[in-house]
């Protein structure tokens, strides 16, 4: 049973960790840009910023992918 337990623990955590990242990242462009970015998309309906935050989370999330496998 161990050594099932192992391998789901460890992507639990790194998927915790990839979680933390990408939610630190996300909080980080959001201070750094003038605009309040959620107001901007959710509010105002402004495709381009939702395009734009979309290509951002994906591209974290494959940069936290990279670096957890390696």
């Amino acid at each position: 049973m161990d050594i099932l337990m192992h391998p789901i623990a460890n992507s639990v955590i790194f998927s915790a960790i990839g979680i933390v990242i990408l939610l630190l990242t996300y909080w980080l462009i959001e201070k750094i840009t003038p605009e309040n970015t959620w107001k901007e998309i959710v509010e105002k309906n402004n495709l381009s910023v939702a395009i734009v935050f979309a290509a951002f989370i994906i591209g974290i999330s494959m940069i936290v992918s990279a670096a957890i496998h390696g």
